[in-house]
C-alpha cells in the first residue's frame, strides 16, 4: 500500500518529477518499508552502471549491503550530512525517512561526491541570490560532517574550512577562508598540499595540527583532467582514539579467531577420501577398504609411518561415514600430559580439583557425542588410562573426574598409532583386550617411500596449494629437483614432502623449483646417490643419510638448533628426537 501511494504521488501530483531528479546532478534512490527500490535517478542508475529498470525492484542490499538506509525505516530518525566511502571516493549523504500519515512509508538516499560539491563551491558567483542559497546549503551540509575538513586552491590558499577543521588553531572558518594554508599552519608545517603536485591521494597518514598528533587524508581536487585544488579530512582528532579503536579491534578478531576455531572443531571435518592424494595400487586399496568402513559404525585402528597421512583418513572417515553431520573431535595422546589427559578425554565437574573451572567443563568423548573421537598417537597412552578407555569403549559411558553420575556417549572411536602395538602388547606395554577391542578394522597406511609413483603427483599438488597461498606462479620443478625428490627415502613422508615444497616456496626467485631452493640436507643428500647397499640394508642407509644431514645443518648454523630445524625442513622438537637418537651432541 505505501508503495502505491508513493507511485501515486510521483505520477499524479507531479508528473514531472522523474524529469526534474533526473536533472540533479546528485545521486538519488527511494526505497519501500520492505526495502526495495521504486525509485532511481538517472545518475545513481548511471552510478550503478545498470538500466534503471534493472534496478527497480531490487532490494536495496543487493547494491549497498549494510546499509543504514534501512536503520533510518526502523527508527524513523533522518541521517544528514554523513561522510561515505565507496569505490570512488567519499561522498556525503543525506538519509531521510518518507512519512505518509504520520507512518514511515519508506526511505530517501541523495548522496554526492566531495569532490564535485567543491568544484561547484569553486564556481559559484556570490552574485546570485540562487548560488549564494546553495553555497550556503553545501557549507552547512559540510559543517554537519564530524571530521575536520578544509579545501585550498592552486595558490595555496583556503578556499572553504568547516568549524571542526578551524577548531584546532581556536579559530572559526571566517578567520582562516581566504588566508594562505601555510600562514595558518604557521610552524606546523602542512604536507597535504602536496597531494596536488603529485596527483596520488593519500590515506590514513600521520599528521601534526597544532601540537595535536591526528590521522588524516588528503586527495587532489581535479576538474577537466587538471588538479586545481586539494581536499584536507582530519579522520581521527586525536590518535590515542585510533589506538584505542585498533585495540578494540584486535580484541573483537581474537574473539572471532576464538569462536572459528570452536566452530571448526566441534562441527563436521572438512576431508573428504576425494582430499587424499595418490594412485599407487596399495594406496588406492587403502582407500577403497577405508571408504566401505566409513559408512560402519565400527572402531578403526589406522597403522602407518610418522606423515603418511593418518590424520587425513581419520577425517575422510567421519566425514564421509554415517556420523558426517555430527563433530569431529581431535585428542593427540602424546601432547597432553598424563596427569591431565584423563579429564582432558572425559571432563570434571566443579571442584574436582585444585584450579577447576567452575561448573565443570565436559571431556572430549562428551563433545564427540554423535560423531567421532580420533585418538592420535594412541601407543603413548599409559596403562592405567588404557584400562579407563577399554571401559567407556566397552560401557559406552563416561564419568567426569570427581563425579559419580555415569553419562552416556555415542561416539564412533578412531585410533592411531606409528609404533608396534603387536610388539608393545608382547612386552606387557599396551593391554591385549584394548588391542583387541580398537583392532576391529586395520587400515595400515604404505609409507611415501613405496609409493614413489606418486611423488611427482603429490609435489604439482603442493605446488597448486602454495601458489594459493603465497600468490606465487610456480609452475613445477627441474628435472634435478624431481631426481634428488624420487631417489630420497622419505623418513618423514609425505608431511616432510610438504614441508620441502613449502621451505623451497619461501625461498624461489622464479617460476621452477631448483636445487638450491631445497633444503641442505636434501642438497647434500643428493651426493649419496648411487652408493652401494650398506650391511643392514635400506633402514640403515636411511639412518647414515639423516644423520649426516643433521651433523651438516649443525655445522652450517654454528651449532644453532632452531635454524637448523629450518634447513632440514623438520620442527625443532623434531630436531631434539633425533639429536637424542643418534647420541648427536652439539
Amino acid at each position: 500500500m505505501s508503495e502505491a501511494i508513493i507511485k501515486n504521488v510521483v505520477t499524479t501530483v507531479l508528473p514531472s518529477l522523474h524529469d526534474i531528479l533526473d536533472s540533479v546532478a546528485s545521486n538519488i534512490v527511494a526505497i519501500n518499508r520492505s526495502g526495495q527500490i521504486v525509485y532511481c535517478s538517472a545518475q545513481f542508475a548511471r552510478y550503478l552502471e545498470l538500466p534503471r529498470e534493472q534496478v527497480l525492484g531490487r532490494h536495496i542490499e543487493e547494491f549497498f549491503p549494510g546499509t543504514p538506509l534501512m536503520q533510518v525505516l526502523k527508527d524513523g530518525k533522518p541521517q544528514l550530512g554523513r561522510q561515505l566511502e565507496l569505490k570512488d571516493g567519499t561522498y556525503l549523504v543525506n538519509r531521510t525517512p518518507i512519512r505518509y500519515k504520520g507512518e514511515v512509508v519508506g526511505a530517501v538516499s541523495e548522496f554526492q561526491n566531495i569532490n564535485e560539491i567543491q568544484n561547484i563551491i569553486n564556481e559559484l558567483s556570490l552574485d546570485n541570490k540562487h548560488i549564494r542559497e546553495l553555497k550556503n546549503l553545501l557549507e552547512m551540509i559540510l559543517e554537519l560532517s564530524s571530521d575536520g575538513i578544509v579545501a585550498i586552491n592552486r595558490d595555496y590558499v583556503i578556499t572553504m574550512a568547516n568549524h571542526n577543521f578551524a577548531g584546532f588553531w581556536n579559530k572559526t572558518p571566517e578567520e582562516i577562508i581566504g588566508k594562505n594554508v601555510y600562514e595558518v599552519y604557521g610552524d606546523s608545517k602542512p604536507i597535504f598540499p602536496r597531494v596536488m603536485e603529485t596527483g596520488q591521494a593519500e590515506y590514513g597518514y600521520l599528521a601534526n595540527l597544532n601540537g595535536q598528533e591526528i590521522i588524516a587524508n588528503r586527495v587532489p581536487i581535479v576538474r577537466d583532467g587538471e588538479i586545481v585544488g586539494a581536499l584536507g579530512t582530519v579522520v581521527f582528532r586525536d590518535v590515542e582514539d585510533l589506538y584505542a579503536l585498533m585495540k578494540k579491534i584486535r580484541h573483537l578478531k581474537s574473539e572471532l579467531d576464538f569462536y572459528k576455531d570452536e566452530l571448526e572443531r566441534v562441527q563436521r571435518s572438512k576431508f573428504s577420501f576425494n582430499s587424499i592424494i595418490g594412485r599407487n595400487k596399495n594406496f588406492e586399496a587403502v582407500k577403497e577398504t577405508a571408504r566401505r568402513v566409513a559408512m560402519t559404525s565400527s572402531t578403526v585402528l589406522i597403522l602407518g609411518e610418522s606423515g603418511t597421512g593418518k590424520e587425513l583418513f581419520a577425517h575422510a572417515l567421519h566425514t564421509e561415514g554415517l556420523r558426517g553431520r555430527g563433530p569431529f573431535i581431535k585428542v593427540n595422546c602424546a601432547a597432553v600430559p598424563e596427569n591431565l589427559l584423563e579429564s582432558e578425554l572425559f571432563g570434571y565437574v566443579d571442584g574436582a580439583f585444585t584450579g577447576a573451572r567452575k561448573g565443570g567443563q565436559p571431556g572430549k568423548f562428551e563433545l564427540a557425542h554423535g560423531g567421532t573421537i580420533f585418538l592420535d598417537e594412541i601407543g603413548d597412552m599409559s596403562l592405567t588410562m588404557q584400562a579407563k578407555l577399554l571401559r567407556v569403549l566397552q560401557e559406552k559411558e563416561i564419568e567426569r573426574l570427581g563425579d559419580t553420575r555415569p553419562r552416556q556417549v555415542d561416539v564412533r572411536v578412531i585410533a592411531a598409532t606409528n609404533q608396534d602395538l603387536e610388539r608393545m602388547v608382547a612386552e606387557r606395554r599396551f593391554r591385549e583386550d584394548l588391542y583387541y577391542r580398537i583392532n576391529v578394522v586395520t587400515l595400515n597406511i604404505p609409507p611415501l617411500r613405496e609409493r614413489m609413483d606418486d611423488l611427482e603427483l603429490l609435489v604439482n599438488h603442493f605446488i597448486v596449494h602454495f601458489n594459493r597461498q603465497f600468490g606465487q606462479r610456480v609452475t613445477g620443478v627441474s628435472p634435478e629437483v624431481l631426481d634428488i625428490l624420487l631417489n630420497h627415502h622419505w623418513p618423514g613422508n609425505v608431511r616432510e614432502l610438504e614441508n620441502v615444497v613449502e621451505r623451497a616456496f619461501n625461498v624461489v626467485d622464479g617460476t621452477t623449483i631448483q636445487k638450491r631452493h631445497l633444503p641442505l640436507y636434501l642438497q647434500k643428500g643428493s651426493l649419496a646417490k648411487g652408493r652401494h647397499a650398506v650391511q643392514g640394508g635400506l633402514p640403515v642407509l636411511v639412518e647414515e643419510a639423516e644423520r649426516e644431514a643433521i651433523l651438516e645443518a649443525l655445522k652450517t648454523t654454528k651449532g644453532n638448533k632452531r635454524q637448523a630445524a629450518q634447513l632440514l625442513g623438520i620442527s625443532r622438537a623434531g630436531l631434539y628426537k633425533k639429536l637424542k637418537r643418534y647420541n648427536i651432541e652439539y
